[in-house]
């Protein structure tokens, strides 16, 4: 599991390898990842947007933007959160991402939180020890 609090809005993130939806051979790995997101704090916020950084193994770099998450844009009140699954396919048995998500305070005040950055690896990703 993966952690990162930003402004009291924790983002916690669980990514596995799902080898029934891969096919090594034509060069596609897929990984399925959950993600939950509590808001720690005093005020309600909204999910608005969000921004993926997903690299591949040979460093290719995806950027992915667009509004909510799953269809939705979650409000969440002090004490709560919100959990969905989401997933991603490489060309490469293994990688990594990273992003933000563009909250809004009740009031109206846009900020970014972090979605700390995970790794997506498999077992056909080869390993090497110098």
């Amino acid at each position: 599991m993966y952690r990162a609090v930003t402004r009291k809005i924790e983002v916690t993130v669980t990514p596995r390898f799902v080898s029934e939806r891969s096919s090594p051979n034509n060069g596609y790995f897929f990984w399925a990842y959950t993600i939950d997101i509590a808001n720690l704090g005093s005020e309600m916020v909204q999910l608005k947007t969000r921004h993926w950084r997903i690299t591949d193994a040979l460093g290719r770099l995806q950027e992915v933007k667009g509004p909510g998450v799953v269809g939705e844009e979650p409000t969440l009140k002090p004490g709560e959160s919100f959990e969905y699954t989401s997933g991603v396919p490489l060309p490469t048995p293994s990688g990594f991402m990273t992003g933000s998500y563009g909250m809004v305070t009740v009031g109206g005040e846009h900020f970014n939180i972090e979605i700390p950055a995970f790794s997506l690896d498999s077992s056909f990703a080869k390993r090497t020890i110098n």
